[in-house]
Order: structure tokens, then sequence, then C-alpha cells
């Protein structure tokens, strides 16, 4: 498992791995699996998908809701069925809840009171994305550190958990561990903080060099979907509602970005399996993936 912030260089690194061990690649990215979203999500391009087979990419509509429970179904069957030809399987992704919900399993939430859920799902329609985050940043601040901030269904989902059960749903994400019938190796990739803004900004920039305002622009008519509650496109939907100027709305997708890798590295720092590596080299990172599975 290859995982760490956005733009911090991911990709290119599973590919290499998967290269090297002649296998195939699992994506565990919420957003990079909506075959409407190509450029603002950073999908790897159609070279990277040519080297190496993905699974997961561009799989699922934007009217559809893929939750981790998904996810984990589908990447075990994929795993399973990519073992019987493969000794080593790569995933990579951001989306840590993903990246927990394959290794270790989901915990069961319990039932939730239809009416507080109907409340929150009737506030939220009348007020807006901005009135749910300030509910949860109150009620659930653990998860508001940690959550995905800008998707409207995982914010409803810990509103209504914690106002049925008095507690954070991450208390409900920190039980007893699933065992999987295969050894699990995590590779985390940091950089400088400084280093990975400056990423993050010649990104932004080559999205938009590569039409991502033309992307957004046709997805306009499905602007309220949850899948595009993302940074990337809320901000230029913004744009295109005349309620900031498109600089601004590339400044702010920059801003957005960087939180949102900050968000990534405080969940995945909590993970001690997480086996980190600074601004490595290739070579350093194969050794060790050669060295672990000859220990294992």
């Amino acid at each position: 498992m290859v995982v760490g912030p956005t733009a911090v260089g991911k990709t290119a690194l599973a590919i290499e791995l998967a290269k090297q061990f002649t296998t195939e690649i699992i994506s565990a990215d919420s957003r990079q699996c909506y075959k409407e979203l190509k450029i603002g999500v950073a999908r790897p391009s159609e070279k990277e998908l040519q080297a190496v087979p993905h699974h997961f990419i561009a799989t699922q509509s934007i009217e559809e809701e893929v939750t981790a429970a998904d996810f984990e179904r589908y990447a075990l069957g994929k795993t399973k069925e990519l073992f019987q030809n493969h000794d080593v399987v790569v995933m990579v992704g951001g989306t840590g809840l993903y990246m927990k919900a394959f290794s270790e399993g989901l915990d069961e939430i319990p039932t939730i009171e239809p009416g507080i859920r109907k409340n929150i799902i009737s506030h939220y329609q009348q007020k807006g994305l901005d009135w749910l985050k300030n509910e949860v940043k109150l009620e659930d601040p653990a998860f508001f550190e940690v959550g995905e901030v800008e998707n409207p269904q995982r914010l409803m989902r810990a509103l209504e958990v914690k106002q049925s059960t008095g507690r954070s749903i991450l208390h409900f994400q920190g039980g007893k561990k699933r065992q999987r019938d295969f050894n699990i190796m995590k590779i985390g990739l940091q950089l400088l903080k400084e280093q990975l803004h400056e990423n993050i900004n010649a990104r932004v920039d080559k999205m938009m060099e590569q039409g991502l305002l033309e992307e957004v622009r046709l997805l306009v008519p499905f602007k309220q979907l949850n899948a595009l509650q993302t940074v990337g496109y809320k901000e230029l939907f913004d744009y295109l509602d005349d309620k900031m100027t498109l600089e601004e709305a590339i400044d702010l997708i920059k801003l957005n970005t960087r939180r949102y890798a900050k968000r990534q590295m405080t969940w995945f720092k909590k993970d001690k399996e997480i086996n980190w590596f600074d601004n490595p080299s290739f070579k350093e990172i194969l050794s060790y993936a050669k060295k672990k599975i000859r220990e294992n």
C-alpha cells in the first residue's frame, strides 16, 4: 500500500513498483473512480494507465454513491482475483478511510434514528455545506480534523452518529481489526511542507492548462451531486456563478488542496504500521519492499 498526501508522487512510485513486481494496481481514491472526473482529480494519464493495469479508475458514475464499504468489497474481491496470477499486488491512494476499510475492515455503527437523519438532511438542503461543516466542527471536532470535510455525505453521517449516540463517529472506527489472509506492507511518502505546497500549486496550474475549467463547465448540471463537492470543482462552480474571479478561484483551489493534504497527513500519521520515506529514491523504497517481502 502506497499512501501519502496529494501531489507527493504516489502514482509514479506505484507504477514503478508494479513494473518491478510484474503486477497490477488497485486505486484507493474516492474521486478517481468516477469516469466523469479526470483532470481535477489527477487521474493517471493514458500513458500511465497503459504502462500498468489499474483497477477502480473511472469505473463508477458521479450519480452513484460509493462508500468505503463498497470499496472494501470491491478491493478484497479484486485482490483475491489478482493473487491467482501475482505474488504481489500494489494499492495506491490518498483516501485514508478506503485504505483502512481494506486493511482492517469497518466497524458496525449503531442504527440511526430516522428523525435525526431527516432533520439533518432538511437543514443541509436549506442552509448548505457551510452550515453543515460548522455543525460538525462544533459537535464532532475530532472527525472534522481528519475527515473529508468537503463531502456532505460524510459530514451528515458524522453528525447523525454524534447526535444519535453522543459519541464521535471515530469511536466506531477504532474497533477490532479484521485479519486478512495476505500480508500488508504500508509505504508512506512525505515531503517538506514547502516542497509539497510547491508541488500542489504547480499541479493546479497544470490542471488549468489541461482544461480543468472546460471539464467543470460540462459538469455544471450535476454540481449538486456528492461526487462534485470536491476541491477543484466547487471553486470553479462558484466562479461560473460569478461569486468570485477566476484568479480567486484558482488561489482557493490551491489553498483548499493544501488544507486537504494536511488532513490526509493527520489521518495517515495515526497509523503506526506505515513506514515513512522522506523524499526518497525509488531504489531505496524498492530495496525496502523486497526485504520486507523476503521476511514474510
